[in-house]
């Protein structure tokens, strides 16, 4: 399988019946339902979540790569970590796999701890960003791999090969080598190796990443898409904004081995509950100030900034308690900026934010125009306007032109760490 690959091993080469897993290996077929009911079957509590992570710190040397983390990853949903390089996202992934084991705390699969559990032995696979797959099998040799380190027939093998490979959309490539196949196709076939052997928890380590921007972002859509039909659960890594805002029900950001928030992609991008939250996920206008209105009820804020520009919005975070006088950050998406040329009318009614500046520089980006825009009251402002009837539309706005920036009170996140 997908997490105990050795290149060692040739088409035909006798199993290993020592590391075989206990359960059944006939096992029911590769098709959604089958999928979906293995995974349930393989659960020792029906209410508990496919992974459970409690109280887990990870240290090397001197080095803490996960500090204290507390994570449940419900049952049939698509996870992702997001996060820079060395937050600890790959360090977490690996240790619900087996391959590394937690300094402190424990790891639970489908409700079962897996302390010292070899990854042979653990009910997940594993899908590299490079595949690992092996040059001198075929398409359906380098799927079936799983099946004979198990022992299964022949006869069980070719069919359940057979049903991964219709199931990631390669019916009739068994019978190819995987250098003859494109980035995408051999992808196909990692995923399908690894699908072949019934995991409770897929685990995918930035697959994508080797992947052209265009094909990269079609795999998104069908890995998504292949989730849904098979309804196991995906645990994914990614250094992507985009692919992890593109396909996960529920995003995890990390920084220095420690989560910083999780939730909905739309919950994360609109109501992020700190500076590098907000900066990480999407680009944001800083406007630094002090809190001088605060209702905890509600949320709302009003804030006074270094230049004078007085700001209503709300505290992002629900647990934050700021008493006036905080130093705060409000950040302010550029697609929520709306620029025109100055002189143009206000809109009609209360609750708007109107600063002057001048345009520094405009790129066409496609289906949107960005606008780097100078201010005396924000500094350098960062706004984005949808080219919606076609380049016209903001061809009378360039370098110099004078301008008028305005959004509403609702675009104002007031950032308190």
């Amino acid at each position: 399988m997908t997490t105990s690959a050795t290149p060692d091993s040739a088409p035909g080469a006798q199993p290993d019946h020592e590391h075989a897993h206990d359960h059944d290996v006939a096992g029911p077929a590769i098709t959604p339902e089958g999928l979906r009911d293995h995974a349930a079957t393989h659960a020792a509590d029906s209410n508990a979540p496919d992974v459970h992570i409690s109280g887990v710190t990870k240290r090397f040397g001197d080095v803490i790569a996960v500090d204290h983390m507390d994570l449940e990853v419900a049952r049939g949903s698509f996870y992702s970590f997001l996060g820079p390089s060395g937050c600890g996202k790959t360090t977490t992934l690996r240790m619900i796999a087996g391959f590394e084991q937690p300094t402190a705390g424990e790891i639970y699969l489908a409700g079962e701890p897996v302390a010292g559990v070899p990854p042979y032995r653990r009910h997940v696979n594993t899908v590299f960003q490079h595949y690992a797959l092996f040059p001198h099998m075929t398409v359906a040799q380098n799927v079936g791999y799983g099946l004979r380190q198990k022992g299964i027939s022949k006869h069980d093998e070719g069919h359940r090969v057979g049903e991964a490979l219709e199931l990631v959309r390669l019916a009739g490539y068994g019978t190819r080598r995987t250098w003859e196949l494109s980035g995408g196709q051999q992808q196909r076939v990692a995923l399908a190796r690894a699908l072949v052997n019934h995991p409770t928890v897929l685990l995918l380590d930035e697959p994508l990443g080797a992947l052209d921007l265009k094909l990269r972002k079609e795999m998104q859509l069908e890995l998504k898409q292949l989730q849904r039909e098979v309804g196991i659960t995906f645990v994914y890594v990614t250094h992507d904004q985009e692919e992890a805002l593109t396909m996960s029900d529920t995003i995890v950001v990390m920084q220095n081995g420690r989560i910083q928030q999780q939730g909905r992609p739309t919950e994360l991008y609109e109501r992020p509950v700190n500076r590098f939250v907000a900066n990480f996920i999407g680009v944001s206008n800083p406007i630094n100030g002090r809190l001088v209105e605060h209702d905890p009820a509600t949320g709302r804020g009003v804030v006074e900034s270094d230049t004078g520009l007085r700001l209503t919005g709300v505290v992002t975070d629900p647990d934050a308690r700021p008493v006036t006088g905080t130093q705060v950050e409000v950040a302010v998406r550029p697609e929520r900026l709306r620029v025109d040329p100055a002189g143009s009318a206000d809109p009609e009614g209360a609750g708007w934010t109107r600063i002057e500046g001048r345009i520094h520089q405009g790129t066409y980006l496609g289906d949107q125009t960005e606008f780097r825009i100078t201010t005396d009251v924000a500094g350098e402002v960062v706004a984005r306007r949808q080219n919606a009837t076609g380049a016209a539309a903001v061809s009378g706005l360039g370098p110099g032109d004078p301008v008028v920036i305005r959004w509403e009170d609702s675009a104002n996140l007031i950032l308190v760490a």
